[in-house]
């Protein structure tokens, strides 16, 4: 069976993390981490004086691929990786309260809905889609639905079958979206009470493209979506019916690169203004300027300070971001400029096999 790190260790979560959580404390974050590549569990990172600090691990939480946090439940939802993916529950103090069978291996990815009262999963390595309802108290109420992608691309090492990759809800509830890697497509999943109905294309993407993570504007009905494999950022209108369309494409690597490079994580800025894209390979952050229809236009590439850039967090209330470099096993601090342009601080917090941060509930 494929797994996300068989195909990522030859070169491989998020959207950035839902709104929610913009809610918690910007000097208290959590770092997932890969057992294979170093990483000894969840490590606490806080803020004093302007520095970055990291913890000693919490070794119960290993090989988190991906989280998210609910100040309002109080909960924090934690992915384990492998053939058997699972979603554990915890407390504000990390104790675990529920557990729940992904349904699938690989997990990679988490969303909340608007209201908290549905949570949905992207299984990898068997390309399926796990939802549950959500009781009052964040516990998981009942079975969960799951729905199986179908489709392949032209890459025989990354295509040979469906990779969902990303999942996200829709404001109003109506759809769930998962964009998935491996069959070149966004899927639409319909949500009501609940309960996922019919599936259907919303996007065909480029064959071979690899479509990864999708990011929304907050303002117009307009997502942004980057692909792996192409090293590519459509810009997408959005429709009533929960399809897309693409008005433009372009390179997330600077003209003349020609390295092997994959984009990997996609945020946009509470003011919908600048997007924000992370290349592993050329290890670099590309910044884009959205212009008041949406547009993207490029305007930075700044070295990621590490190897491998797979996540980073905007912590806007700070004006900073942290980029996680999966390789080098460092978090890298960025100060956000008046423009959205990002200068490195110097140092790094060092914290092997980082693949994602997250707000601590």
């Amino acid at each position: 069976m494929i797994t996300r790190r068989t195909t990522i260790a030859g070169g491989l979560a998020a959207i950035a993390l839902p709104s929610i959580a913009s809610a918690a404390r910007a000097d208290m974050l959590v770092a997932g981490t890969y057992a294979n590549e170093g990483g000894k569990g969840l490590y606490p990172l806080t803020s004093a004086g302007g520095q970055w600090m990291v913890g000693e691990a919490l070794g119960s939480i290993p090989d988190a691929s991906f989280g998210v946090t609910s100040p309002t439940l109080g909960s924090y939802f934690v992915l384990r990786e492998g053939d058997r993916g699972s979603l554990g529950i915890y407390d504000r103090d990390y104790r675990q309260f529920a557990t729940r069978s992904t349904l699938g291996s690989g997990p990679c990815h988490i969303a909340l809905s608007a209201d908290q009262s549905a949570i949905a999963v992207a299984n990898y390595s068997t390309g399926n889609v796990a939802v549950w309802r959500l009781d009052k108290s964040g516990v998981p109420d009942g079975e969960a639905q799951s729905v199986q992608h179908e489709g392949t691309g032209p890459n025989v090492n990354r295509q040979a079958g469906p990779h969902a990759h990303w999942v996200g809800f829709t404001k109003d509830g109506r759809w769930l979206h998962a964009v998935d890697l491996g069959a070149d497509a966004i899927f639409a999943h319909a949500f009501a009470a609940g309960t996922l109905g019919a599936t259907k294309i919303a996007y065909r993407a480029p064959a071979g493209s690899g479509p990864r993570h999708l990011a929304r504007h907050p303002r117009l009905p307009i997502a942004y979506l980057v692909s792996e494999l192409a090293n590519t950022l459509t810009v997408l209108a959005a429709n009533d019916d929960g399809t897309y369309r693409a008005s433009a494409t372009l390179p997330t690597l600077p003209a003349g690169f020609t390295a092997a490079s994959q984009a990997a994580h996609i945020a946009v800025n509470a003011a919908g203004t600048r997007l924000y894209v992370s290349n592993r390979g050329h290890d670099s952050i590309a910044v884009f300027a959205l212009e008041p229809n949406g547009d993207a236009r490029p305007i930075q590439h700044v070295a990621s300070g590490g190897h491998w850039p797979r996540f980073f967090l905007l912590l806007e209330e700070r004006r900073e971001m942290l980029v996680a470099n999966e390789r080098s096993g460092t978090v890298v601090v960025f100060t956000i400029d008046g423009e959205g342009r990002l200068t490195p601080k110097p140092g790094s917090v060092t914290v092997p096999g980082v693949v994602f941060l997250a707000h601590k509930p």
